[in-house]
């Protein structure tokens, strides 16, 4: 307890200047007390205003006052200071690089807690009491500790900048208002605050808006990410499940094959070993006869010889001795055959299964919007080469520079009939289909050409099958001296400067198709914000009043 009312006593024989104890203290006065040299360097900063204030409560004295060192707090310091119980203020109190300090410590300077906007002044916790203690202060300004108070002061004339100058979109002080701003809109800078402050609170409904929207768009693409990651871990397990059966059913087959084949090989192995067997003891009598023979044959004794001649000489035929037909050698080849068109057959069928899996494409639907290209640059990173199908082309259309070029020709083309070949309209479209973002551009003749996109059921006869009479296609008419945008019989006609060349930009998930002139610079021409529910197909059509000549060519991107 008397450690805290030290503490105590400590804290109010401080110097509001410096925040140490009092050293050489005066009393001025207002009744406060400083150091001596703390208040004269407060008053010697003063003397060019010719008025001196009080650093806590502001009142000002005129004249300067004298100071007069006070005895009696100056032995209560003393007295203080023997207790042993000062204290420095703890380290992170003081300020750092990074902090903001308070403008009125002298030595080491504290943190400021504080900025005030009126005197443009950062304040430590010590230094602030008297803006809340003091009724001279009620009407300032206090804000969070801040490094840039002097960006408040006009730079011409020193002043605290108040006021806003609308048509210079700048802040500016009083005097600026009455000088080079004087036949300027202004306001005061918080009614522009005020105003710029509902602004800002719509901008940011609309941003959290967005992010609302945005994290909406994350949540489906998750709910997408993990329906796909399931529908492929089914599809694997059940993958497997099926192919496991089929290993084992092709185990099972193989195992009653080779029963089969063993069967059958038993089958005709056993009458050929029974065979054998008869024709290897017939041999062996056979044998024993011939021996016999042969003895007889080397006898010396011709009684002997001729007696016994009668019984050996007889040679017996064999009872059903069996004709012996000896087949090719192809015994099992049906057995091996008929495996080897399984496995033909086997191959055939998963060939055309890998075919299916490896055509089959899961789309995330992706509903973010793209950002569209602003520079031709930017466009041809999108760049797509165009080549034309002659299949689709028109018979009085003659096609070059590798198919990139038609040409209307006087005599019809040589072309076989093709049920996807436009009858009635000097048309033709690309051979491959456009289902991303691509550019492209078309250089024409000066006769009319109409750059378009069509999906590939387009009439191919009739009225309809002009590029922008039905709702399958969207076509630019490029005239001589305008354009004329058509899509479902609709027109639209646009007065802009002429260019030979046509630049067509499409983003198909976005529903974006726009046509841009291009010279020295890319002009918008018209721009299509649809829902496309086919992939596209670039489309040309070409025209000319004496039948020959025209031309339009899709050009090499690089």
């Amino acid at each position: 307890m008397a450690q805290q009312q030290n503490l105590m006593d400590q804290k109010k024989l401080c110097c509001s200047i410096c925040l140490d104890l009092l050293k050489s203290p005066v009393t001025i006065p207002c009744g406060h007390s400083y150091c001596m040299n703390c208040i004269k360097s407060h008053w010697d900063e003063e003397d060019r205003k010719e008025i001196h204030s009080c650093p806590q409560c502001r009142q000002t004295f005129i004249p300067r006052p004298v100071l007069v060192k006070n005895t009696m707090l100056a032995d209560l310091v003393e007295d203080l200071k023997k207790t042993g119980l000062q204290a420095a203020p703890a380290d992170h109190c003081y300020a750092g690089p990074e902090d903001v300090s308070c403008d009125f410590c002298t030595g080491r300077k504290l943190k400021a807690v504080r900025s005030c906007l009126q005197c443009l002044v950062s304040y430590c916790e010590q230094h602030l009491q008297p803006h809340y203690e003091s009724p001279a202060f009620d009407k300032h300004k206090l804000v969070d500790p801040s490094k840039k108070l002097q960006e408040n002061i006009c730079a011409h004339h020193g002043k605290v900048m108040k006021i806003f100058c609308r048509t210079d979109q700048q802040c500016i002080c009083y005097l600026c208002s009455m000088d080079e701003h004087r036949d300027h809109e202004t306001v005061l800078a918080s009614a522009e605050r005020t105003e710029r402050q509902e602004d800002l609170r719509m901008s940011r409904q609309k941003i959290q808006q967005r992010i609302q929207d945005r994290e909406k768009d994350v949540k489906l693409l998750q709910q997408e990410v993990e329906a796909i990651n399931r529908s492929a871990d089914k599809a694997v397990k059940n993958s497997e499940k099926i192919f496991t059966q089929q290993v084992r059913l092709i185990k099972n087959r193989s195992s009653d094959v080779k029963q089969q084949i063993r069967s059958q090989q038993k089958t005709e192995v056993s009458p050929a070993k029974d065979l054998q067997e008869k024709l290897q003891q017939e041999i062996t009598e056979l044998r024993r006869k011939d021996a016999e023979l042969e003895q007889l044959s080397n006898t010396d004794d011709h009684i002997q010889f001729l007696q016994n001649y009668p019984s050996l000489s007889q040679i017996s035929e064999s009872a059903g001795s069996p004709s012996i037909n000896i087949r090719p050698l192809q015994y099992f080849e049906d057995a091996t055959a008929a495996v080897s068109e399984v496995k033909d057959k086997l191959q055939d069928i998963l060939s055309e299964v890998w075919t299916k899996i490896s055509l089959t494409k899961t789309e995330v639907d992706v509903l973010l919007p793209h950002e569209e290209p602003k520079t031709r640059d930017e466009f041809l990173q999108y760049s797509r080469q165009i080549t034309l199908d002659p299949n689709t082309a028109h018979t009085q259309l003659s096609l070059s520079e590798g198919n990139r070029k038609a040409t209307v020709a006087r005599k019809k083309q040589s072309y076989s009939s093709h049920h996807d070949r436009f009858t009635d309209m000097f048309q033709v479209l690309n051979r491959e289909s456009l289902s991303g973002r691509h550019y492209w551009e078309v250089e024409r003749s000066r006769y009319e050409v109409s750059v378009a996109v069509a999906y590939k059921d387009i009439s191919r006869t009739g009225y309809e099958s002009g590029f922008g009479n039905d709702d399958k296609s969207w076509a630019l008419e490029c005239f001589n001296y305008s354009y004329e945008f058509r899509h479902d019989r609709v027109k639209t006609l646009i007065p802009a400067p002429q260019s030979s060349k046509i630049g067509v930009y499409l983003d198909h998930s976005a529903g974006v198709l726009s046509f841009y002139s291009i010279s020295e610079s890319m002009t918008l021409l018209h721009r299509v914000q649809t829902t496309f529910t086919q992939p596209l197909y670039a489309g040309l059509g070409v025209f000319s009043s004496d039948s020959s000549g025209s031309t339009a060519e899709f050009c090499k991107l690089e």
